[in-house]
């Protein structure tokens, strides 16, 4: 096995320990989650380049790493709809990862006519906007429980110690992540969109 794989099936054992410190919550847990998000993105990146610099592209890259990616990235979304003060509503999840069921779905008939759809420009900005999406959801995370654990204190609370500066940090952080989110929503909309029409003949009798 290739290191590119390698590193693939480490991002994939990686998404239990993300969930793991999701589920057990706090501080420090919060903090070991978004290292391991940051560690498994990281590897996301480097699979690529060393499949693609030593030309090493084989069916079990090409099968692992998408999933590895959704596994990855459904966990997160997933356990982030479970935190009511996050405000991430379900039906941007669900948008989320019914995308990535649609261009697999169509990735798999593709596939029963010899043809492999590449990653495009639409794709790679989901993706990040979903890796900065996490990572900016987890801090505000972070920061919200530090702020309980050491002084009691919630970003509801803050509000009541000045209506200034003070109430507009509390909002701009309190909708970081929904907004964040919806951007999200927005690039893997438009993404799958895309992908549907420039493959649109796959889908007809005579594709």
């Amino acid at each position: 096995m290739n290191l590119a794989n390698k590193l693939t099936i480490a991002r994939i054992f990686m998404v239990p320990f993300f969930i793991l410190f999701m589920e057990l919550g706090g501080v420090c847990n919060s903090i070991l989650a978004l290292v391991v998000f940051c560690a498994a993105s990281i590897t996301d990146f480097f699979d690529g380049q060393i499949a693609r610099k030593n030309k090493i592209i084989t069916l079990l890259g090409i099968f692992l790493d998408p999933l590895a990616d959704k596994l990855l990235i459904s966990a997160a979304f997933i356990c982030f709809v479970g935190i009511p003060m996050l405000g991430i509503s379900a039906w941007m999840v669900i948008i989320i990862i019914g995308r990535e069921f649609v261009i697999t779905g169509l990735r798999s008939i593709a596939a029963t006519k010899n043809i492999i759809i590449p990653a495009d420009k639409s794709g790679k900005f989901k993706t990040i906007s979903q890796i900065v999406a996490i990572i900016l959801t987890l801090l505000i995370l972070i920061i919200n429980e530090t702020l309980f654990k050491f002084v009691r204190l919630t970003t509801d609370t803050l509000k009541l110690y000045d209506c200034g500066s003070y109430a507009t940090l509390v909002l701009i952080m309190k909708r970081i992540p929904f907004w964040a989110t919806f951007i999200t929503v927005v690039f893997t909309v438009y993404s799958g969109v895309n992908y549907m029409l420039k493959y649109r003949k796959l889908l007809s009798k005579n594709g």
